[in-house]
């Protein structure tokens, strides 16, 4: 028995050898704000007991079963409790003029944790132009008593400072909603909670709006999303005028944001951007960057030591086909008779390559494959976009031309009358 607990081992012996433990009265500890708090919060502890004879007590605390080093009033206040405060609480006590002492209450347990604020997006951080978006941001599951605060992150993974959003303060309660989301809402974010001295930052959630029409295509070649391990990737910027003045970013999954021309991680030419051997730390977001800074096409690509899915790189369009197969690259021929799964749940098993004939928005979200002796693959997001078709672009297009033209074929037409009207005769 550690001797920090004799006082109150002692305590009780005597309360059982004075005969008298049932005419005694029990305090009862009570913990205000709660008894799970976080380290800097303010917490009170109270010792209470009720016996119609007594009108003043000395208090006397215990923590874990030893003499606290309290002071001998009813109330204890932590101004600033840290973990080191967290324990086992109880009391009692004696009557200052008189003899009568009170039994031991039961313990109270004082929990404290450090607050970890976690950010989280719904429904998911790939967004097409249009899209809601939510971005919520809890202390340890719970926000109760809690303001938040809204960042963007500049310079990711170099510094990471921070920039405080301009409509901060609608998100105050632990949700920034963006209704309709543009192209100036991709960035990485951050919140900040506070509650009375503490202020904790949340991890970093990246955002991604794809462009619904994109001056600017990221060819990725081999032409899928998840890649095999030592093998040759290029990343390249085309643009139907001129491809010139654009550079190929990522932000690695580590939250680096990284240029392919200043590291050692690829080698740019031109605007193609070539990896030699890739590593599973070339996993993350890559897109192509305007001379202004401007950003677009966001690919996730995601490097495996095992098995990969194939999956389309950029959005699928309503109505098209989608295939999805299985690779294993330490087998010959690499493909593999898997089962796919899509947000977790079995859709078609023991099959080479899933075919899904003419796509809808319900077919997004996340897929993955697996195959019963070589694993299962990452999970890869599928995007599907409405149908823009070029019939529609083109009527419109000859619309607009024949009502620019109608002025001059209207003039036309009263110039030919005229003149026929004058040699005395009209058109048929």
């Amino acid at each position: 028995m550690e001797f920090r607990q004799l006082p109150l081992l002692l305590l009780l012996i005597s309360n059982i050898h004075s005969g008298h433990t049932e005419e005694r009265p029990k305090p009862n500890v009570t913990i205000k704000p709660d008894h799970h708090v976080f380290r800097g919060d303010s917490v009170t502890l109270r010792c209470d007991i009720y016996d119609e004879g007594v009108t003043s007590w000395r208090y006397n605390w215990y923590k874990d079963g030893s003499t606290s080093v309290f002071s001998d009033r009813q109330e204890h206040t932590f101004s600033s409790v840290t973990e080191s405060d967290a324990g086992k609480y109880s009391c009692n006590g004696t009557e200052t003029e008189g003899s009568r002492r009170s039994n031991i209450s039961d313990e109270v347990t004082l929990t404290v944790s450090v607050p970890r604020a976690v950010l989280s997006v719904s429904p998911q951080k790939w967004l097409t132009e249009g899209d809601p978006v939510t971005l919520i941001c809890e202390v340890n599951g719970s926000s109760t008593g809690w303001t938040f605060s809204w960042f963007t992150v500049t310079d990711p993974g170099i510094g990471n400072h921070y920039e405080l959003l301009s409509d901060s303060s609608r998100g105050a309660g632990g949700k920034y909603t963006v209704s309709s989301a543009d192209l100036n809402h991709t960035g990485v974010y951050v919140c900040r909670a506070e509650r009375d001295k503490t202020a904790v930052y949340s991890n970093t959630q990246p955002l991604w709006v794809t462009g619904v029409s994109p001056p600017v295509s990221l060819i990725i070649s081999p032409s899928r999303t998840q890649h095999f391990t030592s093998v040759s990737l290029s990343l390249s910027c085309e643009n139907q005028s001129n491809s010139d003045g654009w550079t190929v970013r990522r932000y690695t999954d580590s939250g680096r944001l990284e240029d392919c021309s200043s590291l050692r991680w690829g080698s740019q030419t031109g605007s193609t951007c070539t990896i030699r051997a890739t590593v599973p730390s070339d996993t993350g977001v890559y897109w192509c960057q305007s001379e202004s800074g401007e950003t677009y096409q966001h690919v996730n690509i995601t490097v495996h030591i095992g098995v990969i899915l194939e999956s389309p790189v950029h959005p699928v369009t309503e109505g098209d086909n989608l295939t999805l197969r299985c690779f294993y690259p330490y087998i010959s021929p690499p493909k593999l008779r898997a089962d796919f799964y899509k947000d977790g749940s079995l859709i078609q098993s023991q099959t080479t390559e899933m075919i899904i004939p003419t796509v809808s928005k319900s077919h997004e979200g996340f897929y993955s494959c697996k195959h019963p002796e070589t694993g299962e693959s990452p999970k890869s997001w599928i995007s599907v976009r409405g149908c823009h078709s070029d019939s529609q672009i083109s009527v419109l297009h000859i619309l607009s031309s024949a009502l620019a033209a109608c002025p001059y074929l209207i003039v036309t037409v009263v110039l030919i009358y005229k003149c026929c009207k004058m040699r005395g005769k009209t058109p048929e």
